[in-house]
This record gives structure tokens, C-alpha cells and sequence, in this order.
């Protein structure tokens, strides 16, 4: 039976270029011994609920290949991702515009390198020697999967559409006084829309992977408990990779502002962990199923700029960021954001190293000239949460975790939609 959960669907994506070829591969990435988990307060992990993986695709034109990672882990720094990235194209000849390595944003999983911007902004969580041996685990992992995936590479079609699952709500609760705190907020803003892409082999049809994007946090579980786990978007992609018998790509989007419907729980029965297999894994195998076919004939365009906005006063800068930094002609100091896109056909593809609040991306999808335009969230690191101007003025634990300023919301989504705008026209 149909449910009223999918709102549309796609067609094809259509532009013409030489015949698509693509791939996808699962590695597992789970540790063997304890490890410090990210996301809480500092704590070390005591087991394995579930394991945790690299999912890895490649997309190929005929012309330049993109590769898109979504790991079960929480954040890393920019500056791991520019290391692991130097990796890759040393190893792999891959370049880092070729590689997009986004994470689920489980707060179950092991941290990964030095903190940096994690420890100005919540200080306290990293005072403790970070693991290299881990480290060293995702790294080479990622290397590993990045050649096996274009090892794998078969002519493919690709389709596009969205769905939606009420899965998700607001984290800002308000007070009767206007105090804002970590919660539930029923009437906040909050962004319901699964955006798929479904990659097939063109001999036959049959899924190869899909990609899904929707925004979550992965805070199913609180604090409290210590073992290894993907969180509600590990429990999803297993589900519907039963399912489809193919890897799905979980990617976060503008999940700043937004927490699953049951958050911050002890344990996994307390979480329901197991129903986001029907709150949000049937709702994105019943988009699945609405797709219409893939096409072969698909151009990809890779871009990226870089945004600068205003430092909030006062805060310290990590050495190892320096390249995220810059000063004014006046001499204030700026963040530099990297923005990354990837038109897939006429779908288009943008993400940051931020958690970016909903109604800002809401706002440049509306405002996109592409049919779907999926933003992924904590892309290539994390510089701490991007708040909405209105967000800075109620105050909360989002603005306080930025390093941002009021400013950010103007400066970054005026940037991006302009940068849109001028990727329609070429």
C-alpha cells in the first residue's frame, strides 16, 4: 500500500553527457578496544551495541569521478579531513574536490584526531590524549574503500526525488519566560524532507545504492550510555540495506536545530531505538519505491567557494586552522567556510563543515534553480553550529556553540544562493 508519507517523485535526470558509471562499498569500521565517544560529555566506551561503517560511492561521467563517504561517527576536525584528504590523493590520485566524506553524526561512536574547534567551543570533552591508532583505522579505511569502490565501477543510471518522514523535530524548546533550552519544540521550524538519489546498473536495474538525505541528530541515545553505536541513522541504513541488499549512505542534513522524535535516552528500549526502522527507514525505502527510472546520460560539475563571515569576539583560534581563518581590510577577524556543490544531472548537491539550522537551508532550496537541491550537513569537519540570526537573539546552547556571530546567517545564505544562481548558467 502507498503511503502518504513520499510527497513526489522524480524523473530521470537527464542532461547529456557520456554514460554514467558508478559504485558503492560498506567497510567496517568498528574498534576492537575501548575508545573516547564524542558528542557528551568525556566518556569511553564499554561494548558494541551495533557496528558502525564507512559507506563509500563513486559517481563517474566519462570525464571526472566523485566520491561520497557517510561514516558512522559524530565530528572531526577540518583539519583531519585535510589530512585525510592529502592521504587520498597521494595514495589514490584522487583530488580533495573529488572527495566529499560526510559523517551520520552519531553521539555513540569514537572521536577521531585532535579536537581543535571542538575544544574551544566545549571545553572540558577533549583533555585527554586523542587515539592514534583509531585515527589511523578510519584513515586508511577510507583509502582502502575509495580504490575498491573505483575498482568496482559499472555503467549505471541514476534517479532523484524526495520523500518525507516526521521522524525528526525541534530541539529548541522555549520557556513560558522565552528561555531556550535542549528539548523537544513541537511548533519549531523543522525540515521533514528525505532527498534521495538512487544509483542502478544499467544492465538491469537494480539498486547499486542509494543515498539519503535527511536531517537528524544521532542523540537517540544520551549520554549515559557507553557502548558503540550508529544511533537512529545506523539503525535506518541497516534496515533498508536488508532490504534493497545494497549499501545506503546516510547523510545528515541541516540538523542544527533538529533531534529525533525520541532524544537523549538511557538506553536503546528507553530511545525506541528499533522504530526509526518504521519512522524514517520504511518512509525512505516507500520514496524508493516511487522513483521513476534512472538516467545514464548524467554530467557532474564540481565547485566550491569559500565564505567569510565575522569571529564572535573574543574566541580563540586553533594553529592547526589557520587556513579557516582571515582578517578584514580593517583588520576583524573572519571564518572562512568552505562550501562545496556537486550538480549531479539537476540535482545539486552543497555542504559545509557546520551544523547548519533547517530554515537556512530550507531557505536556499527554495530559492535553488535546480529540481532537488540536498544540502549535507557536517561535510569535511566541523566549525561548530550556524545559528539563525533570530536563534543568536534568543540565546541557547547553539549560538553559544559557534563561532560564529548574528552576521552568518545574511553572509551564508546570500553566498550560497548567488553561487547557485551562477552554477545554473553555466
Amino acid at each position: 500500500m502507498l503511503r502518504l508519507a513520499v510527497l513526489m517523485l522524480s524523473a530521470a535526470l537527464a542532461p547529456a553527457g557520456a554514460a554514467l558509471r558508478a559504485a558503492a562499498v560498506k567497510i567496517d569500521i568498528t574498534p576492537q578496544t575501548p575508545q573516547w565517544l564524542m558528542g557528551y560529555a568525556a566518556r569511553q566506551s564499554t561494548g558494541v551495541h551495533d557496528r558502525i561503517y564507512h559507506r563509500i560511492a563513486v559517481l563517474d561521467d566519462g570525464v571526472r569521478q566523485v566520491y561520497l563517504a557517510a561514516s558512522d561517527l559524530c565530528v572531526y576536525s577540518p583539519s583531519v579531513y585535510d589530512e585525510v584528504a592529502a592521504r587520498v590523493e597521494n595514495e589514490t590520485g584522487v583530488a580533495s574536490r573529488q572527495f566529499w566524506w560526510t559523517v551520520t553524526h552519531t553521539h555513540s561512536a569514537p572521536e577521531v584526531g585532535p579536537p581543535d574547534m571542538y575544544d574551544v567551543l566545549l571545553k572540558g570533552r577533549s583533555e585527554h590524549a586523542w587515539n592514534r591508532d583509531y585515527y589511523e583505522l578510519i584513515a586508511s579505511t577510507l583509502v582502502d574503500g575509495i580504490r575498491e569502490a573505483r575498482r568496482q565501477l559499472t555503467p549505471a543510471r541514476v534517479a532523484a526525488g524526495v520523500g518525507m518522514a516526521r521522524a525528526n523535530i525541534n530541539r529548541r524548546a522555549r520557556d513560558l519566560d522565552g528561555t531556550i533550552s535542549l528539548g523537544l519544540n513541537p511548533d519549531g521550524p523543522v525540515d521533514r524532507q528525505i532527498g534521495l538519489l538512487r544509483l542502478e546498473r544499467a544492465s538491469d536495474g537494480s539498486t547499486l545504492a542509494l543515498i539519503a538525505n535527511y536531517a537528524m541528530h544521532g542523540t537517540v541515545l544520551g549520554g549515559r550510555f557507553v557502548q558503540i553505536s550508529g544511533d537512529g541513522p545506523g539503525v535506518v541504513a541497516a534496515f533498508v540495506e536488508e532490504k534493497l541488499n545494497a549499501p545506503l549512505l546516510y547523510v545528515n542534513g541541516a540538523a542544527g536545530d533538529i533531534a529525533p522524535i525520541y532524544s537523549v535516552q538511557p538506553d536503546p528500549k528507553a530511545g525506541h531505538l528499533g522504530e526509526f526502522r518504521v519512522l524514517l527507514g520504511d518512509k525512505i525505502l516507500d520514496a524508493h519505491r516511487a522513483l521513476g527510472p534512472g538516467g545514464a546520460d548524467v554530467t557532474l560539475d564540481v565547485a566550491e567557494t569559500w565564505i567569510e563571515t565575522p569571529r564572535k569576539d573574543g574566541l580563540t583560534w586553533p594553529a592547526r586552522l589557520s587556513r579557516y581563518a582571515a582578517q578584514s581590510a580593517g583588520g576583524a577577524d573572519l571564518v572562512r567556510i568552505p562550501v562545496r556543490f556537486v550538480r549531479v544531472g539537476d540535482t545539486l548537491l552543497w555542504g559545509a563543515p557546520v551544523e547548519l539550522f533547517c530554515e537556512i537551508a530550507i531557505r536556499v532550496r527554495n530559492e535553488s534553480p535546480f529540481r532537488n537541491t540536498f544540502f549535507f550537513g557536517y561535510a569535511n569537519g566541523w566549525l561548530g553550529y550556524l545559528p539563525t540570526a533570530a536563534a543568536f537573539r534568543e540565546g541557547g546552547y547553539e549560538p553559544r556553540t559557534s563561532p560564529f556571530t548574528p552576521q552568518v546567517e545574511r553572509d551564508f545564505g546570500d553566498a550560497v544562493v548567488t553561487y547557485l544562481s551562477g552554477m545554473a548558467r553555466r
